[in-house]
């Protein structure tokens, strides 16, 4: 799902247990925390009751098809239910969701079947037209719904796509079509789905909030709806959410999946400091904090007993460059920036060893991750120096160096700072002044003017959500999350390969080959990779955050 606002990079739930257990090690971390989530066996779950999450303002309205950062996605996940969802165990797919199957005899035409008795919280159904209806309106150009590009390998997409001139600027026509070719309603509970392609994992990527369905409701007043969505989750909204304060949203009793929320009511509150919320936790006015400030990392454990939280994520953070500036338009710039950086040093140093310094641009989560593909994510000062001698790089300029402010990244941005300036000689200043909802939005109009952080949590346990919403053409803003504005057709050929390919061996062949390109290219630099690390008060227990980095508010109990 995209941005991750905090410390972890939020953007889905998933893989094996046996992946799960392997990346752990590979830490040198045990998860544990998350079950009983009390220090005493003595406490037991309430009927109903009410808590409250820790989330920052998120950046658009609360619009599946236009939300893929961490805060609205934390939201938006308790107000949806998808087709499929994720194992919180084992990340594998599982048909809890709306769909009752999802089959394909070529992996290229998908059969979508619907279970009965999904509504949405005004009590409409939920149907085969809801989804392709919702789907249609992500997709159409001219709505600039962030998540479009999920949509991209379905056959008709390009017709959805507003004409563009020799020179990749819009040309003021419209698209030539509103409707994708490839989505046909059958019956109320059946529709199907033609692909550009074959995709043999498809269904898989279908439980990301890019995919929810959307009521009647929805297309009589988008801006509307966004400010009190109207769902088919767990939890619904009574109330508008308000910017800077958040929104409580309550269990929705008519809801169709097999879990339906614990808890009466979840407080989604909205803090503009990480730092704030944390003490509010520890004085227990807030009850779930789902990541921790750096300076908290080595106490927290001790302070919060069974209650402190630490579990693998599927992520990355990773310092983006703007590639349209001309500063940063030479790889051989990007590779002496990245090889400049000691990513063990600052792991060691800030997060207490916590991050896993990252040489691919996939997590080690998914089957295609390799521990060494990125030679210039080593550090070799000589090397660095040489190539950005060559490349004619000044270093009498400072670079400008850009984070989203209140959520713990000053410090391990300093840190890479200092170690541009002693290891490069190029002074840097900080850019860390924008709230999360101000700075994802820069990003996307091309703002940066130097190296970026940016997080990235995985929507779907596919080596290709880590390649393609990234930096793939067809994810260029406002379709996706390219923020870099990279793009290189070589590597888009070969994630489509990788997309068609009809054995999993074939498809991480492919999509290694992609990554091969992106290494050369390095639009980004990859850091890191972390574990999700939170707590929670005495008041609930049950608390668990997935692989996505997504606290699982239906499972939450509230304790007496």
């Amino acid at each position: 799902m995209r941005v991750e606002e905090a410390l972890h990079v939020k953007l889905s739930k998933r893989n094996s247990g046996l992946v799960a257990t392997t990346i752990a090690a590979a830490l040198l971390m045990t998860a544990c925390g998350g079950d009983d989530g009390g220090d005493s066996g003595e406490a037991t779950a309430a009927d109903g009751g009410s808590f409250s999450i820790y989330i920052g303002d998120p950046e658009n309205p609360l619009v599946p098809g236009n939300t893929n950062e961490t805060e609205g996605g934390q939201v938006v996940d308790s107000l949806w239910t998808g087709l499929v969802e994720y194992d919180p165990d084992t990340n594998e797919t599982v048909y809890t969701g709306v769909a009752e199957s999802i089959e394909s005899e070529d992996q290229q035409t998908w059969t979508v079947t619907l279970k009965d008795g999904w509504t949405f919280h005004d009590g409409t159904p939920v149907t085969a037209q809801s989804f392709v209806d919702a789907w249609n309106y992500t997709s159409y150009s001219p709505n600039a719904q962030g998540n479009s590009y999920f949509f991209s390998n379905i056959a008709g997409y390009e017709d959805l796509q507003a004409p563009k001139g020799p020179d990749g600027e819009p040309t003021g026509e419209p698209p030539v079509a509103e409707e994708l070719s490839g989505l046909r309603v059958i019956d109320d509970q059946t529709f199907e789905v033609e692909l550009s392609a074959p995709y043999a994992q498809w269904p898989t990527t279908t439980g990301y909030t890019a995919f929810y369905p959307l009521p009647e409701a929805f297309f009589e007043d988008p801006e509307g709806f966004g400010e009190q969505p109207i769902g088919n989750g767990p939890f619904k909204a009574d109330e508008a959410f308000v910017p800077g304060q958040g929104i409580t949203l309550t269990r929705y009793e008519e809801y169709g999946g097999e879990q339906p929320a614990n808890a009466e009511q979840v407080e989604y509150r909205v803090y503009t400091e990480l730092n704030t919320a944390y003490t509010d936790l520890q004085g227990g006015s807030l009850d779930i904090v789902d990541t921790l400030p750096p300076d908290a990392i080595a106490s927290a454990e001790g302070e919060f007993g069974e209650r402190f939280i630490e579990t693998p994520q599927g992520d990355i953070t990773s310092l983006g460059f703007p590639t349209y500036d001309q500063r940063f338009a030479d790889p051989n710039v990007r590779k002496a920036f990245s090889m400049a950086i000691d990513r063990q040093a600052i792991s060691d140093a800030i997060f207490q060893g916590t991050r896993t310094p990252a040489a691919s641009f996939v997590n080690p989560v998914v089957p295609a991750h390799r521990e060494d593909a990125c030679e210039a994510c080593e550090l070799n000062v000589e090397e660095a120096n040489r190539l950005l001698d060559e490349a004619g790089f000044d270093r009498t300029q400072p670079v400008d160096l850009w984070f989203n402010a209140g959520a713990g990244h000053e410090e391990w941005m300093q840190a890479i700072g200092n170690q541009i300036r002693e290891n490069l000689g190029v002074e840097y200043q900080l850019r860390g002044d924008l709230q999360f909802a101000e700075y994802l939005p820069l990003q996307d109009a091309q703002g940066m003017t130097g190296p970026f952080r940016s997080g990235w949590i995985m929507d779907y346990p596919v080596a290709e959500n880590f390649l393609g919403p990234l930096y793939s053409t067809a994810a260029l803003p406002p379709a996706g999350s390219n923020s870099t504005f990279y793009s290189n057709p070589e590597f888009d050929a070969l994630l489509a390969e990788g997309n068609a390919a009809d054995t999993e061996e074939a498809a991480i062949e492919a999509y290694q080959a992609a990554e091969d390109v992106l290494i050369a290219d390095l639009p980004a630099a990859p850091l890191f990779y972390r574990l999700n690390q939170g707590a929670h008060s005495e008041n609930v227990r049950n608390v668990v955050i997935d692989a996505f980095g997504r606290v699982d508010a239906a499972a939450v109990e509230v304790v007496e």
